[in-house]
């Protein structure tokens, strides 16, 4: 079991991918109907690495993108973001980066998902094995990067490595079907990387799939807490969430917005709860953090430049009282 004490150093290794969004523009307008796009960077793990270094943590990637001009796009786009990108490579022949074309709409909202031979899939060992871990404070990972081989060997052999230097192990579950060859391999899997790791955060549906069936979520959320995790975020939309510790289990609710589309939560709660701990927070404190920070996304076009600052995040919790469930 890692210290999570160690997250004060708020300097963190994200694994996982980066890929360009387009989104329909203007707001609203949906796929079939649209004229023109403008771009953003997306991808989970580089959504969560924007939302740490918004919060004034620091962030580096570890993944491959494409070598041609949509991979590039990626590089300049982390590089404007001050995510540290030491640890991406780029990589020549078929592979292609991950491509979202999306709507910004909170009804009916269409997110069509070009994954087929990514390059971040293409991650190896060799990657992992690079990488000094022991000038981070945390690892972070989502379950995309889990979906393929050679990542999912990478992606291992990069938890064994980090816990090896003392690293706390933070695992956003992500469970994407059409990234997987199957269900059951991805419950095998999910079930392993959990097992591993001291700090857990899905969704209801998530969780039910962890656990065979979608009405056993929260028990495997109290299990896993009971075979090693030391925090267990089972969020349910807009009921909120309930968070598990070894000093017991609470819940929260979610702050009312106007949203203007349902992406980008996820990884906005991620990167704010994670630096909420590393700023000392107590874990409730941290948790509403998160739900700011998703309730804050969503009403923005985009979702790594959706992430909000430091000071926006705490003017908004400034000005909304704690919501009950």
């Amino acid at each position: 079991m890692a210290d999570l004490a160690r997250l004060v150093g708020r300097n963190f290794l994200v694994i996982g991918r980066a890929g360009m969004d387009l989104y329909a523009d203007p707001p609203g307008t949906r796929i079939e109907d649209a004229t023109r796009f403008t771009t953003a960077l997306g991808g989970s793990s580089a959504n969560i690495a924007v939302a740490l270094v918004r919060q004034g943590c620091r962030a580096a990637l570890l993944t491959r993108v494409s070598d041609d001009a949509v991979g590039r796009f990626c590089l300049a786009q982390l590089d404007a973001h001050g995510v540290d990108r030491a640890h991406v490579r780029a990589i020549p022949g078929e592979p292609r980066n991950s491509l979202a074309v999306v709507e910004t709409r909170a009804e009916d909202c269409q997110s069509v998902i070009y994954r087929n031979n990514a390059a971040d899939f293409q991650m190896t060992v060799e990657d992992v094995e690079r990488v000094d871990y022991s000038a981070f404070a945390a690892l972070i990972t989502t379950g995309t990067v889990l979906a393929a081989e050679p990542s999912r060997s990478a992606a291992f052999r990069a938890f064994e490595l980090a816990r090896a230097a003392g690293l706390p192990l933070i695992f956003d579950v992500d469970y994407r079907p059409y990234s997987w060859p199957s269900a059951a391999v991805a419950a095998d899997v999910y079930s392993r990387a959990g097992a591993m790791c001291d700090v857990i955060v899905g969704n209801d549906v998530e969780f039910g799939f962890m656990a065979g069936h979608p009405d056993l979520g929260l028990d495997k959320a109290r299990a896993l807490l009971a075979q090693g995790a030391q925090i267990v975020v089972y969020k349910r939309g807009e009921k909120g969430a309930v968070t598990f510790s070894a000093e017991g289990e609470f819940s929260t609710g979610i702050y009312p917005t106007r949203a203007l589309k349902p992406t980008g939560a996820g990884d906005s709660f991620l990167g704010a709860f994670i630096a909420g701990l590393a700023g000392g927070m107590p874990l409730r404190d941290a948790v509403l953090r998160g739900s700011a920070a998703a309730a804050m996304v969503v009403a923005r076009v985009g979702c790594a430049p959706a992430m909000p600052t430091t000071a926006e995040l705490d003017d908004f919790l400034a000005s909304n009282s704690d919501p009950t469930e």
